[in-house]
């Protein structure tokens, strides 16, 4: 008899492992079917769901979803575990966790979010993947919002009350007048107090550093409190500051398995080696947390380093969870989930990108970390802004630290929809949020902000920075 099974309409359903059982009480997705162990109907779903809640937690020290031995992601989370955070809820059942969060958050808030910070570090990724299963999503954004996380640089994300915001300046041949059209166009809009950061155009030391250059000199013009980004490699990074860049941020993809963050060209040790650079620097003003980090569904099935314990196969959502141990370790400024970037091969549809993106904040919250979401789709998937529109409130009401902003909400480099600067602006209005005190204070200081505290619709030729891009025609 199998040691996972329930009873469920007169059929019993039974789960070989930990690994098939968490895949099977996963909420659809198409990654999970494309890998081949989706739950085969809604019924095997809910019963897979009712067998998992009665899982002790005790278990997952125990049976690994990846081998010990060979994924050096796991032995972090073993070996790192905290056994003393973890007393409050090790005798809790996985069903017990969920009724017990759900309480928690119910409390009064700073009390409820002084007892989820403790318990942090005494939950593994895949405690914490497993009880997300469990919820609904306003379960979801219940606990979510109960979490508070603060990180800081030279802004301070996190704070309740607040959302901030990466404003993407992305440019396909990395032109400097386009970037510093894009970086003004946000900047005008109340945006970018989480990070400027670019995706470039090509990982070359050299454009890298132009770019690093020209983010800076933005900076230090307008005496902006705020930090900058080029998301190359961190072996990139960590190269261009021994040569003496002004670098902030150290940017890094991580996943959840030793084999997708090789084929990202990484392990913990690099990454630990990036984060001692930036912090050699003492760039910060506020705050010494130097690492960014990007996560998504589905990139260890897509380098095909999806598979666990017995050989089968990892959910992705499972997958990525683990991705938060190494962040966890790293202490980032930043980290956020890329939802719908990856495609629809993972993440299908509006339904199944939003469920992700509330998922992948949960997770992250409860696991200690800043984390923020891309809310985003490519063009192929069966999504449209509308969808983008309902995450992103549900992000908002849910305490999310900050989401990623573009012109347009078109990324015309990576050939994705995200969020427009307005968008950021509608979600900071209608739900009564504030930027970081710090880049509020820098609005209210160049008279961008309103007396009612809101940014103020300023044209180009009546801005502060119009001379960012040269003199206006």
């Amino acid at each position: 008899m199998s040691r996972y099974q329930h009873t469920l309409a007169g059929t019993t359903y039974a789960f070989d492992g930990l690994v098939e059982l968490m895949a099977k009480a996963t909420p659809a997705r198409s990654g999970d079917e494309l890998a081949g162990c989706s739950a085969e109907s809604d019924t095997e779903r809910a019963a897979a769901q009712w067998a998992l809640a009665e899982v002790p937690l005790t278990v997952f020290l125990n049976e690994a979803v990846v081998p010990y031995e060979s994924d050096e992601v796991t032995r972090l989370i073993m070996d790192t575990h905290d056994v003393q955070a973890f007393s409050p809820v090790k005798s809790m059942t996985v069903g017990g966790l969920r009724d017990w969060l759900l309480e928690v958050a119910s409390g009064p808030g700073e009390a409820a979010a002084a007892t989820l910070s403790a318990l942090s570090r005494g939950l593994t990724p895949e405690m914490v993947a497993a009880v997300c299963k469990l919820m609904r999503n306003q379960d979801l954004i219940a606990v979510s919002r109960a979490v508070s996380v603060v990180s800081a640089f030279r802004t301070t994300i996190g704070l309740p009350g607040t959302l901030a915001t990466r404003l993407q300046p992305n440019h396909p041949t990395d032109d400097p007048t386009g970037i510093a059209a894009a970086t003004l166009d946000g900047l005008l809009l109340g945006c970018g107090d989480a990070v400027i950061g670019i995706n470039p155009a090509t990982d070359s030391p050299h454009a890298t550093s132009e770019l690093l250059h020209l983010l800076d000199d933005i900076r230090q013009r307008y005496e902006i409190p705020v930090q900058s980004c080029v998301l190359s490699h961190v072996t990139t990074t960590i190269g261009l500051i021994e040569a003496g860049a002004p670098v902030d941020l150290v940017f890094q993809s991580i996943a959840g398995t030793e084999g997708a963050n090789k084929g990202f060209g990484v392990d913990i040790a690099v990454l630990r080696e990036g984060n001692e650079a930036g912090k050699s620097l003492r760039r910060g003003t506020v705050g010494e947390n130097v690492m960014y980090l990007e996560t998504g569904q589905g990139s260890a099935l897509s380098a095909g380093a999806h598979y666990g314990t017995g050989g089968k196969p990892v959910d992705q959502h499972t997958l990525e969870t683990r991705a938060y141990a190494i962040a966890r370790e790293l202490d980032p400024l930043l980290i956020n989930t890329v939802v719908g970037f990856i495609g629809p091969e993972y993440l299908y549809d509006g339904k199944q990108i939003l469920r992700a993106g509330l998922e992948d904040h949960f997770c992250g919250k409860l696991l200690g970390l800043p984390m923020g979401v891309d809310v985003c789709y490519t063009n192929h998937a069966e999504a449209d802004q509308d969808d983008m529109d309902n995450l992103l409130t549900l992000l908002g009401v849910a305490g999310v630290p900050f989401v990623i902003t573009v012109p347009g909400a078109d990324d015309v480099m990576l050939g994705y929809q995200s969020l427009s600067f307005h968008d950021a602006l509608y979600a900071r209005r209608t739900l009564g949020l504030k930027p970081a005190p710090e880049f509020e204070a820098w609005l209210d200081r160049v008279g961008m902000l309103g007396a009612d505290g809101r940014v103020l619709d300023l044209q180009p030729e009546a801005s502060p920075l119009r001379s960012l891009t040269g003199p206006v025609a």
